[in-house]
């Protein structure tokens, strides 16, 4: 019988949560849910020195806000749990709380041969590696080295003994075997050997904080929760011979998960990996969230910044994926059905600031005109507009009250959709529909307020009060065009004094557009200020 796929995000609460990160707890989660296995949220925090307050509530939430949500691993109010239950069999699913666990598997290798106890201080080490140094060499704790420092690999029984009671800075460390070639299997990278000669002895246990490292926390815990796939970063790849041999180690082989590296996702320009550096140059977000460290500096996020959860992880998903075709735009229960492990790439991903603004911008044309209004509402209260009714509500507007129907503001959004990136930005080509110019753009007022272009305006205007047609785009933009046509008027002076007059700029939304939204009335205002300006 095939086991149940189960697989786990990891991540240790040393600060916000990297795009990158998202994108492997997103390829976690689509490889659990096509499956219909398991997706879990493991927090491993025994690096206990560089643990930031915040960051684990930050991970909980950046996951929520993207909607990828942990099978195991978090209750529903986002709180890692802390007991075993039927829904939370593995609890608890912080690290740092299991902590009683990892000792007894550290000793057990140190029975079977497998590891030992170093006892070297600090002091000890850098002086080692200042002597390497100067020979030239690269200093490793390992097999060229193991047999020259304090460890019970050297020391007598009885002083090891002493050490382990009497002393608390010392650990346990994997003992890598000599010449032994590591024969392993990446499901992205294919076929990998590694000679243990290369590798070096790597902390398991210490005492001093008496927590784990991740090399050993990872391996019994991913055995424990009855892991099937460990889907990471690229930067574990070094690290996987001595998971291989850990795993051998504890004759825990035919358990043993299979393993995916994902590769890195790079800088918009030049070489490297996408760093937060990279993002403060050129002006966008590498985290999901906003997020504000210790000394109160303020990194921006993609929810901040305005980006849809799922445009966000559209786009997270093509970074170093792709369905085999031209395809671009899924919704997470496509992509779930269409995502596939031997099409994950093997070469880093080069992260488009502008490309991620294009599925903000598809996303938000997709977006039913209702939803987008109840978006719309609080930007446009934010600029001391008032939406009255529901859906339901007949269109209305007044403008000297600065209040309008629901309907209204639907039908404007819809109009203005197509200009936008984020729904913030419908306020600018929007804003006409909403408020009379208070001020005109002078280089525009200069070019196109001409007493020559006054004149023809200011009969263009009188036509249209006196228009008998219906007051909407298209018989008003056909009369509108047929009349100036009519008296051989340049349409583009026309048109630009128009527009001056109706948004205070040459440039925005087409003049029948307007005139269909505004009115004879406000038509009249607009023109009647203008003129007074002049």
């Amino acid at each position: 019988m095939e086991k149940r796929t189960r697989v786990r995000f990891a991540p240790s609460p040393t600060g916000p949560l990297h795009m990158g990160g998202v994108r492997t707890a997103l390829y976690n989660y689509l490889f659990a849910r096509q499956r219909g296995g398991d997706f879990i949220l493991r927090i491993e925090d025994t690096d206990s020195h560089r643990f930031v307050p915040g960051a684990e509530a930050y991970i909980i939430e950046a996951l929520k806000w993207c909607g990828i949500t942990p099978d195991e691993g978090v209750d529903e109010n986002g709180k890692v749990v802390e007991t075993a239950s039927e829904k939370h069999p593995h609890a608890p699913y912080r690290q740092s709380q299991r902590k009683g666990l990892y000792r007894q598997y550290a000793e057990q290798l140190v029975a079977n041969g497998y590891a030992y106890y170093a006892f070297d201080t600090p002091e000890e080490l850098e002086k080692a590696r200042a002597e390497a140094e100067k020979d030239g060499k690269t200093f490793i704790y390992g097999l060229p080295t193991r047999m020259g420092l304090r460890n019970s690999l050297t020391l007598s029984a009885e002083e090891t003994a002493r050490l382990i009671e009497e002393t608390t800075g010392w650990t346990i460390r994997f003992k890598m075997p000599a010449d032994t070639v590591v024969k392993m299997d990446d499901m992205i990278r294919g076929h990998i050997e590694v000679n243990t000669d290369t590798l070096d002895d790597k902390v398991l246990w210490k005492r001093s904080d008496e927590l784990p490292t991740y090399h050993l926390a990872n391996i019994v815990d991913d055995h424990l929760m009855e892991i099937t796939e460990v889907i990471r970063g690229e930067e574990w790849l070094p690290s996987l011979p001595l998971h291989y041999m850990l795993y051998k180690a504890f004759g825990w082989e035919d358990t043993m998960p299979r393993f995916a590296h994902l590769s890195l996702l790079l800088k918009p320009v030049g070489n490297g990996k996408l760093s937060k550096r990279d993002g403060d140059k050129l002006g966008f977000p590498v985290f999901p969230l906003k997020w504000t460290n210790p000394e109160g500096e303020v990194s921006r996020g993609y929810r901040e910044d305005g980006y849809f959860p799922e445009a966000f992880v559209n786009m997270l998903a093509m970074l170093g994926w792709n369905p085999g075709n031209d395809r671009e735009l899924f919704s997470m229960d496509e992509l779930v059905e269409a995502f596939s492990m031997d099409k994950v790439q093997k070469a880093g991903a080069k992260f488009n600031p502008e490309k991620a603004k294009w599925y903000n911008r598809e996303y938000l044309r997709m977006k039913d005109d209702a939803d987008l209004t109840e978006l719309f509402k609080p930007v446009l209260e934010a600029h001391g507009i008032s939406v009255t009714g529901g859906p339901q509500s007949p269109l209305s507007s007044d403008f000297e009250k600065g209040e309008f129907s629901w309907s209204y503001v639907k039908k404007v959004v819809k109009l203005v959709k197509e200009r936008a990136t984020f729904v913030q930005d419908m306020w600018t080509p929007a804003e006409s529909l909403f408020k009379a110019p208070v001020e005109y753009v002078e280089k525009d007022w200069a070019k196109f307020w001409t007493a020559e272009n006054a004149e023809m305006a200011g009969k263009a205007v009188d036509f249209l009060l006196a228009f008998n047609g219906p007051f909407e785009k298209e018989p008003v933009e056909t009369a509108l065009v047929g009349f100036i046509k009519d008296n051989e008027w340049p349409m583009g002076k026309v048109m630009n004094c128009l527009r001056l007059v109706l948004t205070g700029s040459a440039s925005g939304l087409g003049i029948a557009d307007i005139l269909s939204f505004i009115g004879k009335d406000e038509l009249k205002k607009r023109f009647a200020s203008a003129r007074a300006k002049a």
